[in-house]
């Protein structure tokens, strides 16, 4: 079924609501944009974009696309960018389209925000929480409001001096991204599946920085071949989806390293494979931070080129002392991985209290923080509009995934020793 976008009473698609179907989304109040560059940017809107679109009277459109670098400047690859998303076409525009477009509201969640023709409020949601603090720096400061991750942020950006202490566009909000981490929504049988695993071997799960000297490029492909050579585990590897080094394609590259045990993941978002993993192994991405809130082993490949370039960096924020990498292991070499990893799962619990310390520390609303996104929106941007949600089922978050001690697994709620 095709609807038309034409004329006063146009139907559009709405996957969200019936799949297949249209829907008449009488007047509208409310013209939201997103606009990005990754894959984990719309990734980390998605929560509150199946929120809005439900909202009569709300319009959300999306714009952007995978960036690449030309020499008259950057080109955006709209059908690269949101197609693994199945977001209906009518509300795809191009970085074109949009300069002659307004609209009430702009979310963005990098810097260097791709702009409408006019908007009323941008809102900045952030795409990550990471010792390099990449996000806290004054070019971030051309936003009405900021969702805020956690206290953590919080502080850093006053610290900067980009922020006083009681700045009304800092808000309170947490990672909606991560929600579905904790919140009981993925299905664990489902997603063994999906990746055609029986778990019965614990799963590892790799997930580099795409920053320039990160680990998969300094010893990753090495790491790989001693963690398949042992033949004890289930491994998940996720390339970063906007790496600095645009030259090497990583899903290609490691290819000839898959087999029924090890899976390079092409989709577009981390938090399934989060949810899977019993150990993560990173060097300085943000999605340390992010299994924190889950409480299991991670594994740090050390990167001393990044990180002495990121406290090189003008005006650097990197902050190894607070949290760094305290919640896990570092591994300077490949061949020490595979010890590293059977004393991680050996003793799950261990640093236990330091990761839930960061988890308190980093992230607002842990499993609700798009309800808490959606409780601010209503009060100041929907109640002026007369524009109110349906009602939606109360999220639960997941009470806990325990760790089965002695074997370094997890267990669903409910599920005993």
């Amino acid at each position: 079924m095709t609807c038309s976008a034409s004329g006063p009473k146009a139907k559009v698609i709405d996957p969200m609501l019936n799949g297949n179907g249209c829907t008449d989304p009488g007047p509208v109040a409310l013209r939201i944009l997103f606009s990005g560059y990754a894959h984990v940017h719309f990734a980390c809107f998605r929560p509150l974009y199946e929120r809005l679109i439900r909202i009569p009277g709300v319009q959300v459109y999306v714009s952007g696309g995978l960036r690449s670098s030309t020499e008259s400047g950057y080109r955006y690859d709209q059908a690269a960018m949101y197609s693994p998303f199945n977001l209906p076409l009518d509300r795809i525009l191009t970085v074109e389209q949009i300069t002659d477009e307004s609209f009430d509201v702009l979310f963005s969640a990098h810097t260097q925000l791709i702009l409408p023709r006019r908007v009323e409020k941008r809102i900045q949601i952030f795409h990550g929480v990471s010792f390099r603090n990449r996000a806290v720096r004054l070019e971030n400061l051309n936003n009405d409001h900021y969702f805020l991750a956690g206290p953590y942020m919080r502080r850093r950006f006053v610290e900067a001096g980009l922020f006083s202490q009681d700045d009304k566009r800092a808000l309170s909000i947490g990672f909606m991204k991560t929600d579905r981490l904790i919140n009981g929504e993925l299905d664990r049988s489902r997603l063994l599946k999906e990746f055609g695993f029986d778990g019965g071997r614990p799963i590892l799960v790799y997930a580099p920085t795409g920053g320039v000297a990160n680990s998969l490029e300094s010893m990753g492909e090495d790491v790989i071949r001693q963690l398949s050579a042992s033949g004890e585990y289930d491994l998940l590897i996720k390339p970063h989806d906007h790496p600095k080094n645009a030259s090497i394609n990583w899903f290609e590259r490691l290819a000839p390293l898959e087999d029924e045990h090890c899976r390079v993941v092409r989709g577009p978002d981390v938090i399934p494979l989060l949810y899977l993993a019993d150990l993560l192994i990173s060097d300085a991405s943000s999605v340390s931070s992010e299994f924190c809130l889950v409480d299991r082993p991670i594994i740090f490949l050390d990167v001393p080129e990044l990180i002495e370039n990121a406290g090189r960096a003008e005006h650097s924020m990197l902050d190894l002392n607070t949290w760094g990498r305290k919640t896990g292991l570092v591994v300077d070499r490949p061949e020490n991985i595979q010890s590293a990893v059977a004393l991680s799962l050996s003793h799950p619990h261990e640093r236990a209290s330091i990761r839930q310390a960061v988890a308190a520390d980093l992230f607002y609303n842990p499993g609700t923080a798009t309800d808490a996104a959606m409780a601010w929106l209503q009060r100041n941007i929907l109640d002026g509009r007369a524009i109110h949600q349906r009602a939606m089922p109360v999220t639960k978050t997941d009470p806990g995934i325990a760790f089965r001690a002695q074997e370094g697994r997890h267990l669903e709620p409910g599920q005993s020793n």
